[in-house]
């Protein structure tokens, strides 16, 4: 669905007329966004694991929340969507979410049967006081500083989300190729809702969005694990920099064309 589909639902003229007075804050959704979207929940959560098993868990965490800190600290500092500083963000958010929601699960001891509710009840309660506040849940209006706050935080919380909802179904039976089966036929409900009018444009994106982290996981998980636990054995390094590569290569487009900047 195009960035011009999520919107709220007050008077367009008035919502278009204020998107003029300041630049957003977020890419147009296209084809590319949702690529460069599950290629990075794949990297976030093969890179976590990676730097788990080479550091530990607690050097792991520390360092992943420094470089989520000072991405998010750049990101903020801009005052228009700059391509590389945009999706660096994500990428942290989706490398400390995964390292956040494996934490409560292998430190604190914390099950997926109760981290996925957990993480849900977060999330709606990010977008309720969002929308309490905002009256609005778009994302072609993040230009100002409380609502960009507002959408980092529903993001981190979707990762986090994503993460402990992909590894509740690899553990239960689905195994990941059975997940990425899963979730692959999840994420075109909420498209095919909305094309049928049966679900908002503003929840069908935000819903798609959740589904694009235990999607990209998963895969990313399949590729990356020995076979032993359903995977391909490709490793955590290799899957982790081959994935980054196509990041780069995806963004670094972007970057020239501009294709993905929302006209103000």
């Amino acid at each position: 669905m195009s960035t011009e589909q999520v919107l709220d639902d007050r008077p367009r003229g008035h919502v278009r007329a204020r998107i003029r007075e300041s630049a957003n804050k977020v890419p147009e959704v296209t084809v590319y966004f949702w690529i460069i979207k599950v290629l990075t929940t794949g990297m976030g959560e093969t890179a976590s694991d990676f730097l788990a098993h080479t550091l530990g868990n607690i050097p792991a965490v520390g360092l992943g929340g420094l470089a989520f800190v000072a991405s998010l600290v750049l990101q903020f500092a801009v005052r228009r969507y700059v391509a590389w500083i945009y999706w660096t963000a994500i990428v942290m958010v989706s490398v400390f979410g995964t390292m956040a929601a494996d934490a409560l699960h292998v430190v604190v001891g914390i099950p997926y049967t109760l981290s996925t509710p957990l993480f849900m009840i977060a999330l709606a309660a990010v977008f309720a006081l969002w929308y309490a506040s905002e009256r609005t849940l778009s994302i072609h209006t993040i230009r100002t500083r409380r609502r960009e706050t507002f959408y980092w935080a529903a993001v981190l919380a979707t990762f986090a989300l994503g993460t402990a909802a992909g590894d509740l179904t690899a553990t239960i039976g689905l195994g990941y190729l059975g997940s990425v089966v899963l979730f692959a036929v999840a994420i075109c409900v909420p498209a095919l809702a909305h094309r049928a009018r049966v679900l908002g444009a503003v929840t069908a994106f935000w819903t798609a969005y959740v589904i694009t982290r235990p999607l990209g996981a998963s895969i990313a998980d399949w590729m990356a694990l020995p076979g032993k636990r359903g995977g391909l054995d490709w490793g955590l390094g290799p899957v982790t920099l081959s994935w980054t590569v196509a990041i780069l290569a995806l963004v670094g487009y972007l970057a020239v064309s501009r294709q993905d900047v929302q006209n103000a």
